[in-house]
C-alpha cells in the first residue's frame, strides 16, 4: 500500500502516488529483502503484490483527480480530511475505484495460482457515473449539468444508485434523470421560498417525498433550461 498525503490542496497527490506505487512495483526484491530483515521470511513469502493499493489523503480533490481515478487501473481511494476546533479530524472517502487484477504475487500466490486454473478476467468497464445511471439520451446535457455543478471548487460527486448527489460536507444537489420526458431533475439546497416559483421548471418539494435531498425542484430539458437554472445552483453552493 502506498499512502500519500499533502497538507492543504494539492493537484500532484494523485500524480505523486502513482510515481511511488511505479517504483515499488520496480523493487520487489529489494521490498522484500526488507521485509525478511525486519519481519522475517515468513511475513516476506507472504507479500501479495497483485493488487496494490493507493490511498491519497489531502483537503481537496479536483474534479479531474476524479475522473483520473477512475480511468486509472489501480485500486485508488482519495480520502479529504478536514482539521476543526478541539483538534477534531475529519476523513471523508471522495472517490475509489478497485482497480484491476495485476499480474505480479507473491511466490506463495504465484504457486497458488499455478495450480488452480482461473476464468478470463471480464473487462473492466468505466461510464460516466455509474453503469447505466446517466441514460443515452441525456448524457450531452447531463456533461454540461456536471460542468457546472463541478465549477464550484471544491465539490464531490457520489454516484448512487438511483441518483448521483453533489456535495461538500452535505447534499447540495441531487441530479436525477427522466429519459421518458427527457428532462433531469436537480434538487437543491435552496428554501424555495426564495425562488419565484416558475411552472414546469421549479417547484417547491417540502412535505413532498421524492429521491435524493434539496427542497427545490429545477427541470432542466434543455441547454436553455441550464442557463436559466444556473443563478439557482450558484446560489445553493454559496451557502453550503
Amino acid at each position: 500500500m502506498v499512502i500519500e498525503y499533502k497538507k492543504g490542496s494539492d493537484s500532484g497527490v494523485l500524480s505523486q502516488a502513482v510515481s511511488y506505487l511505479s517504483w515499488l512495483e520496480s523493487a520487489h526484491h529489494e521490498v522484500e529483502a526488507l521485509v525478511r530483515k525486519v519481519l522475517g521470511p515468513e511475513a516476506a513469502e507472504s507479500i501479495d503484490w497483485r493488487r496494490p493499493r493507493m490511498v491519497c489523503i489531502a483537503a481537496s480533490f479536483s474534479h479531474h483527480d476524479r475522473v483520473a481515478v477512475q480511468r486509472l487501473p489501480d485500486r485508488i481511494d482519495l480520502v479529504r480530511y478536514r482539521v476543526f476546533e478541539g483538534g477534531l479530524l475529519s476523513l471523508l472517502l471522495v472517490d475509489s475505484s478497485p482497480g484491476a487484477a495485476n499480474t505480479a504475487s507473491s511466490r506463495r500466490t504465484r504457486e497458488r495460482d499455478t495450480a488452480t486454473a482461473s476464468a478470463p478476467a471480464a473487462p473492466v468497464t468505466f461510464t460516466l457515473a455509474g453503469p447505466g445511471l446517466v441514460p443515452e439520451c441525456l448524457r450531452d446535457l447531463y456533461a454540461e449539468l456536471d460542468d457546472a455543478l463541478t465549477a464550484w471548487g471544491e465539490v464531490e460527486v457520489a454516484p448512487l444508485r438511483h441518483y448521483i448527489a453533489y456535495r461538500r460536507l452535505v447534499n447540495v444537489a441531487s441530479v436525477i434523470f427522466r429519459p421518458k420526458h427527457e428532462a433531469i431533475l436537480v434538487y437543491l439546497r435552496l428554501a424555495p421560498d426564495t425562488v419565484a416559483p416558475e411552472d414546469g421548471f421549479t417547484r417547491d418539494m417540502r412535505g413532498i417525498g421524492h429521491l435524493g435531498t434539496g427542497d427545490l425542484e429545477v427541470r432542466l430539458a434543455s441547454a436553455a433550461d441550464l442557463e436559466k437554472a444556473a443563478p439557482l445552483i450558484r446560489r445553493a453552493f454559496e451557502a453550503a
